[in-house]
This record gives structure tokens, sequence and C-alpha cells, in this order.
């Protein structure tokens, strides 16, 4: 599951867990991207920050795990690139990828690196997201539609810009992500007018 995570929520860990039992998957690897390339134009947490949220979300269930490949490679984040490397974690033949993100992001694939070369590499897990429909999937290349599994999970109308907006403003944020996330945020001073 890839993600810039700034911060990860609730809405993160449902189609996560979703995804796990839907597709009867052996664990679901949280991929917080390192140097997203498509949030240039705006500040971002530190990659150090959002790797130990991520962290701090999933330690408590033991089929999710966490892994720094994007960030310790350095350079710009791709998909493609993450999944050229995973597949080398395994031997040949043994494994199936998935990669799951939201319906959003999924119809946006046309504008990712190399997205017909994703769909050779994994399958594309599209978790259903509020206002967004997943019939417009059948806007997409044939080869692409054909790659991905529409997850209809439990709406959760929360997002990271909402959850940073709400810290900013001095709104609450209990009950939209973990505990621990929310305590990090602000023991860190994340999302307030002088940090990021």
């Amino acid at each position: 599951m890839g993600g810039t995570f700034d911060p990860i929520h609730f809405g993160h860990l449902v189609s996560a867990e979703e995804a796990y039992f839907a597709l009867g998957l052996s664990e679901v690897i949280f991929v917080p991207t390192g140097n997203p390339p498509h949030k240039r134009a705006k500040l971002v947490s530190s990659a150090e920050d959002r790797y130990t949220m991520t962290l701090l979300a999933t330690l408590d269930n033991p089929h999710f795990k966490v892994s720094r490949l994007e960030i310790d490679r350095g350079g710009d984040s791709h998909t493609v690139d993450t999944l050229r490397e995973m597949r080398h974690w395994y031997a040949p033949g043994s494994t199936e990828l998935y990669f799951i993100t939201g319906l959003d992001g999924v119809l946006d694939i046309l504008s990712w690196k190399e997205p017909y070369e994703i769909v050779e590499l994994c399958q594309i897990v599209a978790a259903s997201r509020p206002g967004f429909n997943s019939s417009r999937i059948r806007d997409l290349p044939e080869p692409i539609q054909k790659a991905i599994i529409p997850l209809e999970i439990p709406l959760l109308a929360i997002s990271s810009t909402e959850i940073r907006e709400r810290v900013l403003d001095g709104k609450s944020t209990r009950y939209l992500l973990p505990w621990t996330v929310e305590h990090y945020i602000f023991k860190k001073s994340l999302y307030i007018r002088n940090g990021r």
C-alpha cells in the first residue's frame, strides 16, 4: 500500500484491512512515499515523520508491515520503481503483488510513470473513496482496466488534507486517526503555522 501518509489515518487502515481479507493476502506492506513528485508544490512532512507515523498506526496489526524502501532509495518516488524492486524480494513466480491505493489515485494512473508497466507488475486494488465512482474505471485503456480490482470499503470521509487543516485551525482530530499518530503530530508540532 503506497501513499504519502501525511498523516496516515483510519481511511488508509480500513482500506488495507479490507484488502487483506477480501483478497486473502498474506500481508500488507505500507510504503510511505520518499519524495512524492506529484506533491512538489505542497509542503509535505519529512519522510522520517511520515514513516514513524505509519509505524505507530500499524504496530498493533500483525499482518501489517512498513517498508522504508522509497525513503532509503532517495530521489523521486515512483510506484513502478518500487514494484520492480519488490519483485526481487521473492522467488520468481512465488508471489503475486497487489498495489492498494485510493480510487481517486487510480483514476489518474495515466499521469503516473510507466502506467502500462505497473499493470504488468501487479494488480491494482482501487479502494472506494467518497465522491469517486468506480464506473469511471471504464474510461481507462483496456489493459489498465483489466488490472484493476475495485474494492468497496466502509466509506470514511477522512482525508490527510482535512486532518492537517484541523490541526492548523486548532480543531480536534480525535477519532480520525490512531491516538498514537495524533500524539506524535502534537509532540512534533506537525502541521502548525511554523511547522510542516
